[in-house]
């Protein structure tokens, strides 16, 4: 086995894992994630973060991180809009704060000032 077969094999095990749920009591829904994602998803999360866009980053990471039961993202790119206008902010928050591993890569002080 090459190099590059062990690296897709330990990818492919890391992301066909058991997901964890998180419940989105203000939507009523389940919402499930992975603890790794490639690169291409985390490519435009870091880009954003980095510009100092702090909302469209936590958005990014709700709208390409979770899941269905199945596995299957429960957002398609349209519903950005929706996600960034429409939804209430603190609950934004705390979904990409779950899908982070708890960790609040974004303070409240962070997002204020954007």
């Amino acid at each position: 086995m090459t190099i590059q077969d062990k690296i897709s094999e330990h990818f492919q095990k890391s992301i066909s894992g058991e997901m964890t749920k998180y419940h989105c009591e203000e939507w009523g829904t389940d919402i499930y994630y992975r603890n790794t994602y490639s690169f291409k998803d985390e490519a435009k999360i870091v880009e954003l973060a980095s510009k100092g866009n702090v909302v469209e980053a936590l958005v990014e990471t709700v709208l390409v991180k979770s899941r269905d039961a199945d596995g299957k993202r429960i957002f398609v790119d349209a519903d950005r809009a929706k996600l960034m206008n429409e939804a209430d902010p603190a609950v934004i928050v705390k979904i990409a704060t779950a899908i982070n591993g708890g960790k609040a890569q974004f303070t409240p002080e962070a997002i204020a000032k954007e």
